[in-house]
């Protein structure tokens, strides 16, 4: 049957003929960073999906919940998956948590969460610690506007595009990275935006060995080439200064030049026999400049000569 207690510690209730599917944020580090309404839906509800059972009993144990647990994670068969939906079609309640933060967020979930409702079923979140806030909070950059990358690809065509759109970004970008790979990701991040772009590497946030380095990004690669950082790391790197992208005036100050002389490059690649297209796809990598400024330009261009 549904849990009462999880529909008023919640404020919601179960979907018609179905149960509440609560993705619940859990701590991040410190045990300590869970919120009440948390520990009331994890206590009343008869079922809770976890990411690695073993992590999550460190917390049942802090906090005194006794919930039956059922191990749900990327590597999940397809079957589990159809077991958590016919307990929640039942009528039963479930809560999904992941090792640490909130489902979904770079943590598995989504598949689940779309069947349900897909069905129709009702999902409530409940909030909670988050590196990327907590990141953001400490980096003292520019945070008003941010976008979220999650973890980039290893190598590739893929990454180079990743760290292209990152580097024409004006808001602030957050980014996950495992310890040992986090010196190569600042070098390719200080290539791809310029060593001169400030950022924040912050590891083991809530955690007893909490730290926030604030630099540039080849400083930061320097730094944590020379002395590896351990733990879960967050980077946030500073949105990229404004330019004046629509239109074909070179603009002042720094950004403008440096506008002004990507779309000289593309002219030159044009000039040597390269396409339009593979012209400004090869600035666009070389500078970090969004496309579509240098193809605003080059477009311009054509219709002059016309």
């Amino acid at each position: 049957m549904s849990a009462p207690n999880a529909t008023s510690a919640t404020g919601g209730g179960g979907a018609v003929g179905g149960g509440t599917l609560y993705i619940v944020s859990t701590p991040i580090g410190n045990l300590g960073d869970i919120t009440l309404r948390a520990i009331a839906v994890l206590r009343a509800v008869p079922l809770v999906a976890a990411e690695d059972t073993r992590l999550t009993r460190r917390l049942w144990n802090r906090h005194d919940i006794a919930t039956k647990l059922v191990s749900y994670h990327a590597h999940s068969p397809p079957a589990r998956q159809d077991e958590l939906v016919a307990h929640l079609a039942s009528g039963h309640d479930l809560a999904v948590v992941t090792d640490a933060g909130t489902p979904l967020v770079s943590d598995p979930g989504a598949r689940l969460v779309a069947a349900w409702a897909g069905r129709g079923g009702l999902v409530i979140p409940i909030p909670g610690a988050s590196a990327v806030l907590a990141a953001l909070a400490a980096s003292a950059l520019p945070v008003a506007r941010w976008g979220f990358e999650g973890f980039l690809p290893r190598r590739g065509a893929e990454r180079r595009e990743r760290l292209a759109r990152i580097a024409g970004d004006d808001r602030a970008t957050v980014l996950f990275e495992a310890a040992d790979r986090t010196a190569a990701t600042l070098r390719d991040l200080a290539a791809a935006c310029g060593a001169d772009r400030r950022a924040a590497v912050s590891r083991e946030l809530t955690k007893l060995h909490e730290e926030t380095l604030r630099g540039t990004l080849g400083e930061l690669a320097t730094r944590t080439a020379e002395k590896s950082p351990r733990g879960e790391v967050t980077v946030v790197v500073a949105g990229a200064e404004a330019a004046p992208l629509a239109s074909d005036e070179g603009g002042s100050g720094t950004a403008g030049e440096r506008l002004a002389a990507a779309r000289s490059r593309v002219d030159a690649l044009s000039r040597e026999g390269s396409t339009r297209s593979a012209a400004a796809r090869q600035v666009a990598s070389e500078t970090g400049l969004p496309r579509r400024s240098l193809f605003a330009h080059a477009d311009a261009d054509d219709e002059r000569t016309h």
